[in-house]
């Protein structure tokens, strides 16, 4: 997602008023249409390489994080704190492409001062519950670097804080990868800059006053609390497992609440024991349950590590030494930095945690896959963004080895704000981002995107023909984001798959037809389910077209699957972003077009519609 012009400004944009959008679209126009480029992922350096980016002085006794990791004490001066903070941002802010990583880390505690988060930047509090690490004054992500248009704002996360903002209201715009987990909000939360963002996630928060949506397009929030409601829809607002959501209203507004979660586990992260050692806290499974894990006073279902169990993973440290550490039962801590690796890391062992800070980045220089997991029990992924080498990969994580067939419903493996890229930040190539032939698999917060903007893009250049690939059983997906692949973003093959939010733009770039047909179809829809699937469900599921190399391009279908009864579809949405595009219908030959005269194509449910509508937006 990259959209910067001015078209954007026609959808609808709710309650906002028609002051506030030609502000917005003026500002849009005044918009770069994209950053200034960045040097190659490929050969990026460490995070130690970039000027400025090492760490704050440690404690006596406190463990080595890695540079890049940033850890704070209430007994500090705040005008130190302060300082550090802003040095950060400033590096950081436009920093879209570069090579910096960093996490804010603040102990438990109270602090009186400004986060302002930029790109590659996690903000996490040290403490058992987000309550013991307060913050007065802000946590937030704005648009100034890019004149109020959110729609690059990506790569950021804010977790395990409890935030008292001094405006009474806190502003996180931004749009994909970019998570507000585990947070506790004492105020209002604003999800816009003014311009066009362009979705995000929420998980296991609690927002005490009301949930401002503007012009975000589309927003998943999962297993938390609004206790002051929900303002604002533009195409799609999913809601799954949350205390005080609106009722499901799609299309208009385009809001989907689901009761309850049906199997869901947490992210794992870092905190401080009373004792002052670190620790690693592994959330349990959780099974048809509403709301936040902590808002009852405890830290929730789970288990702690000890940070003596995990293999620091620090920048320059080589795939052969992290392959011995987890075949000796260790688990990983991936330090800040963008790590390259000559083979791929592989996860043999039951119950491993991999978990990254501060956007932890995996680059495969040869061509292989950045990590593998075995079809094993209780594994978790979080925190890691993959970004796809020159040498073209086959696929660059793969859940299980194909044709896995042992089943994990007690113990499932699951992801956790993993992201994926292809081209952006340099060329690069890879067959697939993620494929999972495991069964029982969880995705919390998945992005993956073959860019759209940057270096080393092009449809020749950054290569990728599919996003995620789903083959084991019983899959679930909680927010899928998957944008720009050459074919299918996102093709399942294995049975009883569930999605809640699905975020996808097709590519940009086919340069007509005849590169970019599936069989005698034009285009390949988003999301396929194959035909031999007998049972999947989906909510809240959105596709959207913008051709640059060849407008006018007319593809089939957003969405396809077999007519079953145990095949079933909840709130779909199909738009062509600026009517340069059409998509003809909207799950196989029903629904749509969305076009230039009807923009936004609705399905209600699917196989059995009961409305169907087409908007401009």
């Amino acid at each position: 997602m990259s959209r910067t012009r001015p078209a954007g400004c026609r959808a609808r944009l709710g309650t906002l008023a028609l002051a506030a959008v030609a502000t917005a679209c003026l500002a849009l126009a005044l918009a770069p249409e994209q950053p200034p480029a960045a040097p190659a992922a490929s050969a990026l350096p460490a995070a130690s390489a970039v000027p400025g980016a090492s760490a704050a002085p440690r404690a006596p006794g406190a463990p080595d994080l890695g540079p890049g990791v940033h850890v704070f004490d209430p007994a500090m001066p705040r005008q130190r704190i302060q300082r550090t903070l802003d040095e950060v941002f400033r590096r950081q802010e436009r920093a879209q492409f570069g090579p910096g990583r960093e996490a804010l880390l603040f102990k438990p505690g109270t602090y009186d001062v400004d986060v302002n988060v930029g790109f590659y930047t996690q903000v996490a509090g040290l403490g058992l519950r987000p309550d013991d690490v307060t913050v007065r004054g802000a946590v937030h992500a704005e648009a100034d670097w890019f004149k109020g248009n959110a729609t690059q704002n990506f790569w950021r996360a804010a977790e395990n804080l409890s935030v008292t903002p001094a405006s009474g209201a806190d502003r996180w715009a931004v749009s994909q990868a970019a998570p507000y987990r585990r947070m506790h909000l004492r105020g209002d939360l604003r999800l816009d800059d003014g311009g066009w963002s362009s979705g995000g996630f929420t998980a296991d928060s609690l927002i005490d006053g009301r949930v401002l949506s503007g012009t975000q397009q589309q927003w998943l929030t999962r297993n938390s609390e609004l206790r002051g409601g929900w303002s604002g829809a533009i195409w799609n607002m999913v809601f799954a497992g949350v205390r005080g959501a609106p009722p499901t209203t799609f299309p208009d507004p385009p809001r989907t609440s689901v009761e309850r979660t049906p199997a869901v586990r947490e992210k794992p992260f870092l905190y401080i024991d009373r004792s002052g050692a670190y620790q690693v806290f592994v959330p349990a499974l959780r099974r048809a349950v509403r709301g936040t894990t902590w808002s009852g006073g405890a830290a929730g279902p789970g288990a702690s590590r000890p940070l003596g169990r995990f293999f620091v993973v620090r920048p320059g440290t080589g795939a052969a030494r992290i392959n011995e550490a987890l075949a000796r039962g260790r688990d990983l801590l991936i330090t800040p930095g963008v790590h390259h690796l000559d083979r791929p890391l592989r996860v043999t062992r039951p119950g491993t945690v991999v978990l990254g800070l501060g956007l932890a980045t995996l680059v495969p220089d040869r061509g292989t896959a950045a990590l593998t997991v075995a079809d094993v029990d209780g594994v978790r992924i979080a925190g890691l963004l993959v970004d796809a080498g020159r040498a073209a990969s086959p696929v660059l994580m793969e859940i299980g080895p194909p044709g896995a067939r042992r089943r994990h419903a007690a113990d499932p493996v699951s992801l956790h704000d993993v992201f994926f890229r292809i081209g952006g930040a340099g060329p690069g190539r890879a067959v697939r981002s993620l494929a999972v032939h495991s069964s029982d698999v969880i995705g919390d917060n998945l992005w993956l995107w073959r860019a759209d903007h940057g270096r080393g893009v092009g449809w020749t250049v950054n290569s990728a023909a599919e996003g995620l690939v789903v083959d084991g059983e019983d899959v679930t997906m909680y927010g899928l984001f998957v944008e720009h692949y050459q074919r299918h973003q996102t093709l399942w093959n294995g049975d009883g798959g569930r999605t809640y939010f699905f975020q996808n733009e097709l590519p940009y770039d086919p340069p007509g037809r005849a590169a970019w047909s599936d069989g005698r179809a034009t285009g390949y829809p988003a999301y396929r389910v194959a035909p031999s699937v007998t049972r999947h469900e989906a909510w809240g599921l959105g596709s959207y077209c913008h051709f640059t190399a060849a407008p006018g391009l007319a593809a089939e279908r957003a969405f396809a699957a077999p007519r079953r009864p145990g095949v079933r579809f909840h709130s779909l949405v199909a738009v062509s972003l600026d009517g340069d595009c059409t998509l003809r219908h909207v799950v196989n030959d029903t629904g749509g077009p969305a076009g230039a005269r009807a923009r936004v194509a609705t399905l209600r449910s699917w196989p059995e519609v009961e409305r169907l509508s087409g908007k401009r937006p």
